[in-house]
């Protein structure tokens, strides 16, 4: 090959720089990615985690106005150890995921708190099975893993428990069962049962159910065998 066809020094100088040149800015630009990529998740986080307080769940009436005040009355809230389990320890998942997709399903409850799905405590109370429904169902599928990042069956003490809660755990935890089949009113009230009765089948209230027995009355001194038969 004659000197003519190869590229001279000045050219495959500048040919490498050239290439430097793009690796660098290739490397530069990796860096950038990365930290870019780190800003963008630590606000992704963090406004995450800030939907992720009991704060937050409160903004809404729904929630402070009906639910909150039967936690507070729940040893959930106060108890004797000091150790509290808010809105999200039990109403959101723990793992990325299983967050994920909770997070994206409640995208409902934000759309129906825009349209006063339940603006009044008469409509969150006719809505009150449903809404619980869902939720002793999605604890039912998870084998009721929020209860779990606290309570550890392997840890129980049975010696601890009193005789009922001993049996019951053992039965239950033998047979397949998980902590919502038996404590759905734990941190809640349960919604009303419907029996059947009553107008528009919504039951009745506890004295048409269960009246009161009527006084005996009172005897008079003076008064006849006679008189006395005819009050009975």
């Amino acid at each position: 090959m004659s000197d003519e066809s190869k590229p001279s020094f000045k050219a495959r100088l500048c040919a490498r720089m050239q290439k430097l040149r793009s690796l660098r800015i290739g490397y530069i630009g990796v860096i950038v990615a990365f930290f870019v990529g780190i800003i963008f998740w630590g606000g992704f986080n963090t406004a995450l985690e800030m939907t992720n307080t009991e704060q937050f769940c409160l903004s809404c009436h729904e929630m402070a106005s009906n639910v909150y005040p039967e936690y507070q009355e729940t040893v959930h809230y106060t108890n004797r150890s000091g150790v509290r389990a808010t809105c999200p320890d039990c109403h959101v998942p723990h793992e990325w995921g299983p967050k994920m997709i909770r997070k994206l399903e409640a995208s409902k409850e934000v759309w129906g708190k825009l349209t006063g799905f339940i603006d009044t405590r008469e409509k969150f109370l006719d809505k009150r099975i449903e809404l619980a429904q869902h939720e002793w169902d999605r604890m039912k599928a998870n084998d009721s893993k929020a209860c779990r990042n606290c309570h550890n069956y392997e840890y129980f003490d049975y010696m601890e428990q009193n005789t009922r809660s001993a049996n019951a755990h053992q039965k239950g935890l033998s047979e397949g069962m998980t902590c919502i089949d038996c404590h759905k009113g734990i941190a809640h009230h349960l919604p009303a049962v419907n029996q059947n009765v009553g107008p528009d089948g919504k039951g009745v209230s506890p004295e048409v159910m269960h009246p009161a027995s009527p006084k005996p009355a009172v005897k008079a001194e003076n008064a006849s065998d006679e008189e006395i038969a005819g009050t009975q």
